[in-house]
């Protein structure tokens, strides 16, 4: 393997992680506070992040097109699609404690990362929580 694509393996996560990272802060995805009023949609309703989500969408469709029809990352690496398409309930368990935990802290993994590393106070006990969660969930599924 040569030297530039080892390289680029290591600048390529860690440039796009850190792209990352700075849009979900200047979008305000890391403020619970901004989270839970977009998400009270009965009370002090706050649209925007809907307008961050329709953009991140509207960027990704180009490159996610690209990415399917080269089938092969620019390394030279097969793609790694997800094959399973049916709807089950591990995915609705998932998703229904993915949006309990969202809508109570106002926050989900990404931007929790993103804040514990910017320092923000309050996140700490949020991320133990997602690991934790995360470590059941492997126990359950006997990989750990």
């Amino acid at each position: 393997m040569s030297a530039f694509i080892r390289f680029i393996r290591f600048v390529a996560p860690a440039a796009a992680g850190l792209v990352f990272g700075l849009g979900l802060i200047a979008s305000g995805m890391t403020d619970p506070a901004k989270v839970l009023a977009f998400l009270d949609l009965a009370g002090a309703w706050d649209p925007s992040l809907a307008l961050v989500m329709g953009g991140a969408i509207a960027v990704a469709l180009g490159p996610f097109a690209w990415a399917r029809r080269r089938g092969r990352t620019l390394t030279g690496e097969a793609v790694d699609w997800p094959t399973a398409r049916g709807i089950d309930a591990r995915l609705l368990g998932g998703g229904l404690l993915f949006g309990i935990g969202w809508g109570l802290a106002g926050l989900c993994p990404g931007p929790a990362l993103v804040a514990l590393a910017a320092g923000l106070p309050g996140v700490g006990m949020f991320v133990l929580a997602l690991l934790a969660g995360l470590l059941l969930v492997d126990l359950a599924d006997g990989r750990r």
